[in-house]
């Protein structure tokens, strides 16, 4: 799982240990496991939300772990075109490349540590799939997809593209340099990620190695969620036991904290964390398919719309 990577987590800036008067942990609310699904045009996801409240997630609404998967050739797959209204959708790839395209000219690669970050607002239609090459030689596949609501005021914005490189992500270590920290957006122990959001949110991904502790400060006016991408740990104050493929909703505080299984344990291995927080929103939402917006009567619209063509038009080189 290279995603960014140094070769040295010494050479980094190192978060500030917090002091025990300063440190509040915490705690964790409830534990959750991502079911196995199929996306788009049949590729393997974990729905990593799966059983969590809307209350508990905002400002986030869904959230699918890609992969990991190592395709033969012939066998990677995408998405069709397919529009999106009234949130934010993030793809941040740890291996492996996908292609993305939109109604509004953006679009590129999005490979190894890279995120692709659309605002849908008013409407826009968009595609991602594999690129021919990975294609025929098949290969490694492993993202994040997020949906990041936007506010009744942002939900008619004009749609918006960022292409966030793996060298613009900023990076930190842990106090002994056990744990990496790449900053994706939001700004986290003193330092800013380079994504630029409507709704104030934080996205890291931490890698922590077997036996390192991580105490990550956190805004206090966030909400806190953990989704394990690798490994085996404890998080929160009480240590809770977490693996692959869960999710930990967090309460109040003002740090995280996070350990993967001591060296020497048979279940030791790195500990991959992808940690979340936003400031809740706190508005009604209607959500259905590809729109989200805060009303039945906004939904309805929002479909009326694309079928009217008003969300953008697919480019007539793609039209097939």
């Amino acid at each position: 799982m290279p995603a960014v990577t140094v070769p040295d987590n010494l050479a980094l800036p190192r978060i500030e240990a917090p002091t025990a008067k300063a440190t509040t942990l915490r705690p964790v609310t409830r534990v959750g496991d991502a079911p196995s699904g199929l996306e788009g045009e049949g590729f393997p996801v974990r729905r990593a939300f799966a059983g969590a409240s809307l209350a508990e997630l905002d400002p986030f609404i869904h959230m699918d772990q890609m992969g990991e998967v190592e395709y033969a050739p012939g066998e990677p797959k995408g998405t069709a075109w397919h529009p999106h209204r009234g949130f934010e959708t993030v793809t941040y790839m740890i291996d492996g490349t996908f292609q993305h395209q939109d109604s509004i000219g953006g679009g590129g690669l999005i490979t190894n540590g890279s995120t692709q970050w659309m605002t849908a607002g008013s409407g826009i239609l968009h595609i991602e799939r594999p690129p021919d090459q990975l294609i025929a030689s098949g290969g490694l596949f492993h993202g994040i997809q997020l949906w990041v609501n936007l506010p009744s005021r942002d939900k008619m914005v004009d749609p918006r593209y960022q292409d966030i490189t793996p060298g613009a992500v900023a990076l930190l270590a842990s106090p002994d340099g056990g744990a990496l920290v790449r900053v994706i957006a939001g700004r986290v122990a003193g330092v800013d990620g380079p994504g630029v959001t409507h709704t104030p949110i934080a996205m890291v991904h931490a890698t922590l190695a077997p036996g390192a502790r991580l105490e990550l400060p956190w805004d206090p006016r966030h909400n806190a969620l953990v989704y394990v991408l690798a490994g085996r740990g404890t998080v929160g104050e009480a240590a809770q036991p977490i693996e692959e493929g869960q999710l930990a909703v967090l309460g109040d505080g003002g740090h995280i904290v996070a350990e993967a299984h001591p060296r020497g344990d048979a279940r030791a291995s790195d500990l991959d964390l992808l940690v979340l927080g936003g400031t809740p929103i706190g508005e009604p939402v209607a959500h259905y398919g590809p729109f989200v917006m805060n009303t039945r009567a906004e939904l309805q619209q929002a479909f009326e719309d694309y079928q009217a063509g008003r969300l953008g038009t697919i480019p007539a080189d793609e039209r097939r």
